[in-house]
């Protein structure tokens, strides 16, 4: 029980959401929503082909999948306050080597930096954190984290279109370089709390190289396929939404409007968590959010709806999704192995992620989007099932 109370004995403990919130808004603005308005301008002044450009966050998102493992170790043996610290410097870093590159090889490698970063800043390494920080209690804390970076795009995206046309692009990257090395980093590393010392770890319990039970080892493979799934399914879905609502009829206008929607859906769905989650188990919420996702997917699929309608529902279970897949290893796993389990359950979920744009791409080109979409329906009933395998195992024990 004493890890469980270490956030409300640290007297740091209160401050750690509201910073590392701050520190998620700035984060996944200045990285994963960052070419939503910096490529085109990037390719314009540079002559850059726009598919290289955006081809760098891929890069990014991959070299963060390959780093999350590594990090998910050293926050479990050394904490997330010099953990997440420096991976704000590494973002800064990043868009520093970005806002510097005099060509494309160089303008990649800068991504390369910058998804290092994102291993060690964005969600899977807070979540580790406050794991580290609340124990068996953050389930509150993580919750109330995401309702921050749920805000990410919402702030960022107008910062970045306003710095781009008053400094160019360039200039965008090295201000958010500059908040992040010279603010971001240090405010991290000086307030957020030392997490108490790591619990007490028996042969059974161990982070690596441990002695597993079978179920440890089902439910690890189950949750890790199921976030893969959901994963490949949403990062084609937000890359590709408004080519595939144009597919349908709609028009550019109508289409952002009603992409406008899963930002205001998704922290809707998680203020309703933060009120009746404690109700279910994690499990159980994690199922409920793949349902949704399945069920909003499906809807745009085969057209039995009004846009708007599926979006909201696909929006709404990925808004509760990002707060299962930091609750459910917790739950399943404990506090002594977590950090180091989010990194591994991290790797291929990223490494999913920084693929399915393309691969959702060419199938785009190759046989159209209602054949897209019934591929990626096909692929959120089957995360349903998953899903459905770790609650229902859970149950029983």
């Amino acid at each position: 029980m004493a890890e469980a109370a270490a956030g409300s004995t640290n007297p740091g403990g209160r401050i750690t959401v509201p910073l590392l919130g701050m520190a998620q808004i700035l984060s996944w603005g200045s990285s994963y929503y960052l070419l939503a308005v910096l490529a085109a301008p990037i390719s314009a002044d540079t002559g850059w082909s726009l598919p290289w450009v955006v081809g760098g966050g891929s890069i990014g998102l991959l070299c963060s999948g390959l780093a999350a493992p590594f990090v998910g170790r050293m926050i479990d043996r050394f904490g997330g306050r010099p953990t997440m610290a420096a991976g704000s410097v590494l973002i800064g870093a990043g868009l520093a080597a970005l806002a510097s590159a005099p060509n494309l090889v160089s303008y990649l490698l800068g991504w390369a930096v910058l998804g290092l970063g994102m291993g060690a800043g964005l969600y899977d390494a807070a979540f580790s954190t406050l794991g580290r920080i609340f124990g068996t209690s953050a389930r509150r804390a993580i919750t109330n984290l995401t309702l921050f970076g749920g805000f990410a795009s919402t702030v960022c995206w107008p910062v970045s279109a306003f710095t781009v046309e008053h400094l160019g692009w360039r200039g965008a990257c090295l201000s958010y370089a500059a908040v992040h090395v010279l603010v971001m980093a240090p405010a991290l590393f000086a307030l957020l709390p030392r997490e108490v010392s790591r619990p007490r770890r028996d042969t059974s319990t161990a982070a690596g190289g441990e002695a597993w039970t079978s179920r440890d080892q089902t439910a690890f493979l189950t949750l890790a396929a199921s976030l893969m799934l959901n994963g490949a399914v949403q990062t084609a879905i937000s890359v590709h939404l408004l080519t595939i609502l144009q597919s349908q009829g709609a028009s550019l206008a109508a289409a952002v409007a009603v992409g406008a929607l899963i930002g205001p859906s998704q922290v809707g769905a998680r203020i309703v968590e933060m009120f009746f989650g404690d109700r279910l188990h994690p499990t159980a919420t994690l199922l409920a959010a793949g349902f949704f996702v399945a069920v909003g997917v499906a809807l745009l699929a085969f057209r039995v709806a009004p846009a708007a309608v599926a979006i909201v529902l696909y929006a709404a279970g990925n808004g509760v999704w990002s707060i299962a897949r930091g609750t459910v290893p917790l739950a399943l796993f404990g506090p002594a192995r977590y950090p180091v389990l989010m990194g591994r359950l991290a790797m291929p979920n990223l490494v999913v992620q920084a693929a399915a744009p393309f691969a959702a791409g060419l199938s785009l080109t190759a046989i159209g989007a209602p054949e897209t979409l019934a591929i990626l329906a096909a692929l959120a009933a089957a995360n349903v099932g998953l899903a459905g395998m770790l609650a229902v195992s859970e149950r029983h024990v």
